[in-house]
This record gives structure tokens, sequence and C-alpha cells, in this order.
């Protein structure tokens, strides 16, 4: 028991203000009731859930996805290996399909028509439509007003110009999965210091000129020091963890924007310092084994790119900044070149157009088993973070899959997701859940759509709800 506790309750908005920079605060126990016992608790008090849908371009090699078995007796997959330490917080999903997306070029139907469930207009122009808002945006209109931001959209690439001549249609439908209606679709920040502003600095006019070259924890370190004395030791102890993880990702940021990168050739005491840079995160985040997460000479490359957008998501969702978050590991027909990886030579677009070859199989896989590490590495964060007996992962959904199956043939049948975290208890994780052939992809978004606390009875060509619980 906390003897240190003080009888009186902190409200869930409350924020650390400084000026130029506002903190929303993690779960503490001083916002919950004393009245009321750690079982009662959790069911008056029920963390909110939230929900990422994370985009993976270029398909799957599909002789390596699938588990074999379903149910809770399954096997994982070569590609979904990575995740085998989170059996029991996901659910692998098989049959699904998204028939509008069924039509017309190899890629961007498929991309921009992925969570609007329809079908997009063929245009190499700028009058855009994909027929609809997506599942998210339409969970951020019914939700969105309850937290400081009502989405997050992120993502690796910047927005693609020009038309694809092979296929007549503008790129820029493979920059986009979230559209706050048919003919808006939303940009994604990817630039780390644009988006960690966004979550932790604020506008006003009345701000120092400097407030913007300081940390955001500096400036609200008043703030901060009047809150840890109000509050019991546990709860000092989450605060801390929370600002060192906040810091800790600053740090990173601003150790990238340096120049710390330099392929082989990285200065030894810049090395050192991003050692210990990462023993830092390791501490905050509760213990993850960050050597073998980021080996031992980390560098700021495409890996920390994605990995830096991973923890600001986990920020945002720690922190309740927002319930809502889609993230892109690259635009659709991504080239880009994974080099980096052992035993793999050139874009991943281009590897992906494998033409049933086994050296562009077998590196296929392993562009992919790279998308399940860093996935894993995102459920490994939201797992050591908890929110009154329950982790932050527990209390989400986060869903990792491509719009098409094998990008050699372009289908948007059986196409490859998983699903992490059990929504608040209300999801049956644990399982290789096949459905019946072509069951609507739509009725997953309405399941996730029920759960996140923005249901809807029909979305698109939706016939129902998965059972997912």
């Amino acid at each position: 028991m906390n003897i240190q506790r003080k009888d009186w309750l902190l409200s869930r908005r409350t924020l650390l203000k400084g000026a130029g920079a506002t903190l929303a605060l993690p779960w503490l126990e001083a916002m919950t009731p004393l009245a009321l016992s750690a079982s009662a608790a959790t069911k008056e008090q029920k963390a909110p859930v939230r929900m990422a849908c994370m985009f993976m371009p270029n398909g799957v090699n599909p002789h390596h996805w699938t588990p074999k078995g379903d149910g809770k007796k399954f096997e994982f997959s070569p590609i979904l290996k990575p995740l085998e330490k989170h059996r029991e917080d996901i659910l692998i999903l098989s049959n699904l399909r998204n028939r509008a997306s069924d039509t017309g070029d190899g890629h961007y139907v498929k991309t921009s028509g992925w969570l609007t469930g329809t079908t997009i207009t063929k245009t190499t122009g700028a009058d855009l439509n994909a027929g609809n808002l997506s599942m998210d945006q339409l969970a951020a209109q019914k939700i969105g007003g309850l937290t400081l931001i009502p989405s997050l959209e992120l993502g690796i690439d910047p927005v693609t110009t020009g038309v694809d001549t092979n296929v007549n249609y503008t790129r820029v439908y493979g920059s986009h999965i979230a559209w706050s209606s048919a003919t808006t679709p939303i940009p994604c920040e990817i630039n780390p210091r644009q988006a960690f502003d966004r979550l932790f600095r604020k506008k006003n006019r009345n701000a120092s000129q400097t407030a913007g070259d300081k940390s955001v924890l500096d400036l609200v370190l008043e703030d901060a020091k009047a809150l840890r004395g109000k509050v019991g030791a546990t709860d000092q102890q989450k605060l801390d963890q929370y600002l060192d993880a906040v810091r800790a990702v600053e740090k990173r940021i601003e150790a990238d924007e340096k120049g710390l990168s330099a392929g082989d050739n990285v200065d030894p005491a810049a090395q050192k310092a991003l050692i210990a840079l990462n023993e830092r995160i390791t501490k905050a985040f509760g213990g993850v084994d960050e050597e073998k997460q980021l080996g031992s000479t980390p560098r700021f490359d495409h890996t920390e790119h994605v990995r830096l957008m991973m923890d600001l998501m986990v920020l945002a969702f720690w922190t309740d900044s927002t319930r809502i978050s889609t993230f892109m590991f690259g635009n659709a027909v991504s080239g880009k070149n994974f080099s980096f990886l052992d035993g793999v030579k050139g874009g991943f677009h281009e590897i992906s157009h494998h033409q049933n070859d086994e050296k562009n199989l077998e590196q296929y896989k392993r562009i992919n088993i790279w998308h399940m590490e860093q996935y894993a590495y995102m459920l490994d964060r939201m797992k050591a973070i908890d929110e009154g007996g329950r982790s932050l992962l527990d209390n989400s959904m986060i869903l990792c899959g491509s719009p098409l199956r094998d990008g050699n043939q372009h289908e948007p049948k059986n196409i490859p997701l998983v699903l992490a975290g059990k929504a608040g208890g209300t999801i049956d994780t644990g399982r290789h859940l096949v459905s019946e052939n072509d069951t609507p992809l739509c009725n997953l978004w309405v399941s996730m759509l029920d759960r996140v606390g923005a249901p809807t009875k029909k979305f698109a060509d939706s016939t129902g709800d998965l059972r997912l619980g």
C-alpha cells in the first residue's frame, strides 16, 4: 500500500505546462478515487482503448506468412516468428478480403482503399476521391474530442507526386491511408521533431523566443516539481519513468538532427553516447533488452527512424494525447533499398515482384521479417507500461498488415493482418483466427470501431462483425 498517497483526486486531463510546452500525463494512481478498491477501480474507471493501423507496402511472401494450424494451437510462420514472445497478445487474421479494391492497378487502389473499404476514383490529376472516409477518421470524428489530438498520422516517406504511367493513376493515392472525407486525404508527418513538437509543444505568442531551443522538460519543470510533491511514491516513480522516456526520445531526435549517423564511420564518442541513450530508453520503458533490439552499435538509420515514430505513438497513447493513430512503413510501390539487411540487395518493390524466383522470395521474406521485428519492438514498449493492473498494450488494438497479399499478384484476398492487444479485455488473443473465405475486411473495421468507442452498424461492404472476443 502506498501510504504517501494524498487524499485527493487528480484529473485524467491534467497537463504539465510551461512557456511553449504542454505535456499530458500518463495514468497515475492519484487519478483513481481512494474510495474505490483496486478491483472496483478497474471496473469503474476503465482505461481508454487506443487504436493504431500500421501499413506495410508491397505485400508479403505468401509462402512464409500463414501459420500452421488455427485457434490456440498454431505454429508461427518464419515471417511471424519475431512475434512469438507476444503469442498471448496477438490475433493473426486469415481469409479477409477487401473486395472493393480488387480492381484497377496493382497498388494505389489497395492502399487508399485499405481503411475506407471502397473503390477509389481513377485519376491522374487532383480530383482525388477515395469513395469514403477511412475507419480511423470515423473514429476520430466520434471520439477525437476527448483527447488533445483527435488523431495522429505518421509515416516515413514524403508524399509521392506525379503519375504512374504504367497504370495511369496519380501517385498521390499511394501516400495516404487516412481520409477525413472521400476527397480529403490526411498527409503523414514524417519528421520526428515536428511530430514530437505537435505532441509536447504549444504555440504561444507570449512564450519566450528561446523556448523552442529548450527541452520540453525544462519548460515544464516547475509544474513537474509541484505535481511530484503532491503524489505518492509510486506515482513519483511513474512520473519519473514517463519524463525520462520523453527526454530519451527528444535526445534521440536531437542526435539524429546533428547527423550522428555516418554509415560505418560513426565517431566512437557518438557511438558511446547513443548506447547510453538506448540504455536510458530501456530503463524508461521498463527493461526492454535494447541491445537485442538495436544492436551494440546503434545508428540513426531507416530502422531508427521507424522506431522513433513508434516511440512517439507509444508516448501519445500512454498520455492519452490521442487514441487514434496510423503509421505507414512506406508509401505504396516503395522502392526502399533494404541492402542494410543481411542477404538482401536492392529495392523493396522490385524484390516483391519475385516472379517465383527463389532468391527474390528469400529476400522478400527477410524484408517482411524486418517489418515484424519493428512491430514487435512497439509491442514490447507498450506491454512494459502499466495502467492500473493492465498494460498499455492490453488497453489497445495495434493492427499491422498490408492491403495486398503477394506483391507479385497484387490481390487483396486473404490479406496479411495481425492484431495485437486486448482492447481492454474484449479481444480473445493468442489465436490464429481463420474466417470463411472472402470474409469482408470491413467486418474487422466494424469490430474495431465498436471497441474504440465509435460503434457503427455498417461500414462500406461490412456484413457484420468478426468474433474477436
